[in-house]
């Protein structure tokens, strides 16, 4: 499930360092000349770069796929609605049997509950059922020549063409998803060469073919990202009528008991006893979570706050949690507001990123803050009546 993607897993970590400026634009024809010459320069064969840039081609798909993030515009009610069903809990759950003994592998020696990897296997690839029929090199290719991420993209087009030359990549036929990733879990090369683990014993990775290699590939670049085993990573909570809201938000933690003295109290069972940040996707009167130091790993894996929000919070219904209790958040505002409401705060000074509709934490931030000087709930939920009073 490709569209779900955003900004091509986040921070993917390579093998090789991304360029300060990377080239990018002018004609193609001459780009993959200048990826050639950087690659050879890299110690790859010039005969292997030849090989590998014959057949590739530029894909307006993959562009049009990239400028397509209208999905990130839902907010995180409907967006988790979309993406969790019944169905998805009952086949992740017969999944978590089916692989029990790769799980207990991926537990013991990543520290990854089961249950998070469950989650973005449903989430990336509908448990390895569509991976995306993008060719990966025309993908990767496309966009380190955009200038729009070329910086992430071009060390990712070196890393594919050492993989090309072990053997392990096809630049004609290797497909996934329209922002390079490949196989069930969806991983870019650099992290394949980087945390490709061979969990089947057959002597190769195939992350598109082999259950075992994805799951503890991705349980390995999970423990590469920071993850913390044996610690939670969201727990849905219950906030009073009445606190400093300015104190919620991701990057903002406090223990345990500074929440507990707030009125922050866990729906079921008791807070960790762990730094946690108070989140309110949809404001102090929709769904509340505190999200525990692995929630920061999700976003080494995708930087979208909703997608990392819903994929959290699927990983604990997989394990038994109940559903969230929506609450009866005030009406957000609908994309051409929130494009509205960015030029505003941009005007303001605040750095909201690209005018793309999408509450990301830039225009969370700037909401926040403009909430607090008007005297408001500052819970960063951006309503009709702050885009008024601004």
């Amino acid at each position: 499930m490709d569209f779900l993607k955003n900004f091509a897993c986040a921070l993917a970590v390579t093998c090789v360092p991304a360029l300060a400026l990377a080239q990018c634009g002018g004609s193609f024809s001459a780009f993959k000349n200048g990826l050639k010459s950087e690659a050879v320069s890299r110690g790859i064969a010039p005969a292997t770069a030849d090989r590998f840039l014959a057949s590739v081609r530029q894909d307006p798909k993959v562009l049009r796929a990239d400028r397509a993030q209208g999905v990130f515009q839902r907010p995180f009610i409907d967006f988790s609605r979309r993406l969790i069903s019944q169905n998805r809990i009952d086949t992740g759950r017969s999944k978590a049997r089916q692989w029990d003994s790769v799980f207990d592998r991926v537990e013991r020696d990543y520290g990854v509950d089961r249950n998070v990897l469950l989650a973005f296997w449903a989430f990336e690839t509908d448990y390895g059922s569509f991976q995306g029929d993008f060719n990966t090199a025309n993908a990767l290719v496309t966009l380190a020549h955009d200038c729009r991420r070329p910086n992430l993209f071009r060390p990712q087009v070196f890393a594919a063409m050492e993989l090309f030359a072990a053997g392990d990549f096809d630049p004609a036929r290797t497909t996934g998803a329209w922002a390079g990733e490949i196989g069930m879990v969806q991983m870019l090369p650099g992290d394949i060469i980087e945390n490709g683990v061979d969990g089947d014993g057959d002597g190769a990775v195939r992350l598109k073919t082999s259950a075992p290699d994805a799951l503890l590939s991705g349980g390995k670049m999970l423990q590469h990202f920071g993850w913390r085993a044996g610690e939670p990573w969201l727990q849905e909570v219950t906030v009073p009528a009445q606190m400093d809201w300015s104190l919620s938000g991701v990057g903002k933690p406090r223990n345990a008991a500074d929440w507990q003295a707030m009125g922050v109290r866990a729906r079921n069972g008791q807070l960790a006893n762990l730094p946690a940040s108070l989140i309110l996707p949809q404001g102090h009167k929709g769904p509340a979570f505190l999200a525990y130091p692995n929630f920061d790993v999700y976003f080494e894996w995708n930087q979208s706050f909703t997608y990392v929000l819903t994929a959290a919070y699927f990983a604990t219904r997989l394990g038994g949690a109940q559903v969230y209790a929506a609450g009866n958040p005030y009406a957000g505002l609908g994309p051409d507001q929130m494009k509205r409401l960015q030029t505003k705060l941009q005007a303001r000074g605040y750095n909201v990123g690209e005018i793309d509709g999408i509450l990301g934490a830039g225009t969370r931030a700037a909401v926040q803050a403009e909430q607090k000087r008007l005297g408001l709930p500052a819970d960063a939920w951006p309503t009709p009546a702050l885009l008024n009073q601004l």
